[in-house]
């Protein structure tokens, strides 16, 4: 019992860390942030400007002592002199042009608060720390205050740091309360009750953030989501078009074959009808792979049949020359290995060609090339040439697409076009050493 409770909270606490570490983005500001942004360090800066003024022109010199004589003086008495203090004050004509951009940069990194909130954090507490130091007191300290107070709830708030930003506010405060009589305003009673409604604002404003953040991360996720299904949804129909349409195709034309050839020749439309079982076989136990990637389980993976790919070429093209499309097929080069959904997605590309000069180039020779490079496969596959099959529509040419964004993920590409010298030529590259992507 108290090692399961235990190993809870170190789970927990696991996940605490977690998150602290992982970054949290906000939406990015809209305009009228910015613009309220802008307003708040402007209004501050210009505060702390003009505190700044006016303490720079009176500032007390040291006393100075000034020795009175006596109304009646005394024979034989020592000649001394009451001293009175003086205390004088120095009025300067202009205000150092350094201790004004000093005080207007207490407030002024407060316009990209919601953008870099850590940024705009330390750089107010840098600037109010020096300005404070040369020329603090009086008026000028209570907007360096509050200068401070917003850039910290900024960071708390806004900084999708939050490791980051739990270690820079206890620094910065701690920074502030060293030098607390520099920095630290003098509060009267009369301003208890701003204090009080200030934080009630800024505690209901960061719950309001916080919704806000959640809320985007959730419409965030459920985008990812739904990416997620519709690029699964766009696999899943690739495979089963790629599966259907080639062994369909070869199916019917062998059917087609045997019929003709039923009463002249039985032994012929007995060969075909064979092969129309062999290419329903073949296209189920696809299907089932297909279909079983779906609802398999991680110990159900081994039961199922391997994918097909480059290595299964010579068996494809001998089931397509029993339809009576002569296919040649030529493998130079060393095979080098492919990660498995680039090795299915080659076998896609001859299977789709060849599927293409089925239906639409009856009477036309096909020549399959593979050429293996070092860095990469080279596929051809191209015919010389024919006509339709009897009742083929036109494709769409969504085989040919899909293909194309399955190479993609690769790194692949894939080109299709029509012969000069007659015929369809469809080429296509696919990188070695290509990762599966997760």
């Amino acid at each position: 019992m108290g090692g399961t409770f235990g190993a809870e909270l170190v789970e927990r606490w696991q996940k605490a860390v977690a998150s602290l570490r992982q970054r949290s983005p906000l939406p990015r500001p809209s305009r009228w942030m910015w613009t309220a942004d802008v307003i708040v360090a402007v209004v501050l800066a210009a505060c702390t400007v003009a505190a700044a003024h006016s303490r720079s022109r009176d500032v007390p010199l040291p006393p100075m002592v000034v020795p009175i004589p006596p109304e009646v003086p005394v024979p034989g008495a020592e000649t001394s002199a009451p001293f009175v203090r003086v205390e004088t004050v120095q009025h300067l004509a202009a205000v150092q042009p350094w201790q004004l951009a000093l005080a207007a940069l207490t407030a002024l990194p407060l316009t990209v608060r919601r953008r870099y909130p850590l940024s705009a954090f330390w750089a107010v507490i840098c600037a109010s720390l020096l300005f404070n130091q040369r020329l603090g007191g009086g008026d000028a300290t209570v907007y360096t205050f509050l200068s401070c107070v917003v850039a910290a709830y900024s960071a708390a708030v806004y900084s999708p740091y939050r490791a980051r930003a739990l270690v820079s506010l206890p620094a910065g405060a701690s920074v502030l309360a060293l030098l607390h009589d520099e920095n630290f305003p003098s509060v009267t009673p009369g301003l208890w009750p701003f204090l009080a409604l200030l934080g009630v604002g800024l505690a209901a404003n960061a719950v309001h953030t916080w919704k806000q953040r959640v809320r985007v991360l959730q419409e965030e996720h459920e985008a990812a989501t739904r990416l997620a299904v519709h690029r699964e949804r766009s696999r899943i129909a690739r495979e089963l078009h790629d599966v259907v349409t080639h062994n369909v195709s070869v199916m019917v034309i062998q059917a087609g074959a045997a019929r003709k050839v039923m009463d002249a020749a039985p032994d012929r439309a007995r060969d075909a009808l064979l092969a129309v079982e062999a290419g329903g076989r073949t296209a189920m136990a696809e299907l089932r792979h297909a279909m079983g990637l779906l609802t398999m389980t991680p110990e159900e993976e081994p039961a199922l049949a391997p994918q097909p790919g480059l290595g299964q070429l010579a068996a494809l093209a001998d089931r397509v020359r029993e339809t009576g499309v002569p296919v040649e097929l030529t493998v130079t080069g060393t095979p080098a290995p492919l990660s498995a959904g680039a090795d299915l997605a080659a076998y896609r590309v001859v299977q789709e060609a060849l599927t293409n000069a089925v239906r639409h180039a009856v009477g036309a020779k096909v020549r399959i090339a593979v050429d293996h490079l070092p860095d990469a496969v080279h596929i051809e596959v191209s015919d010389t040439g024919g006509t339709p099959a009897a009742r083929v529509a036109p494709g769409g040419g969504r085989g040919l697409t899909g293909l194309r964004e399955r190479l993609a993920v690769y790194g692949g590409t894939l080109q299709a076009a029509a012969r000069v010298t007659g015929g369809f030529r469809v080429t296509a590259v696919i990188p070695v050493g290509v990762e599966e992507p997760a």
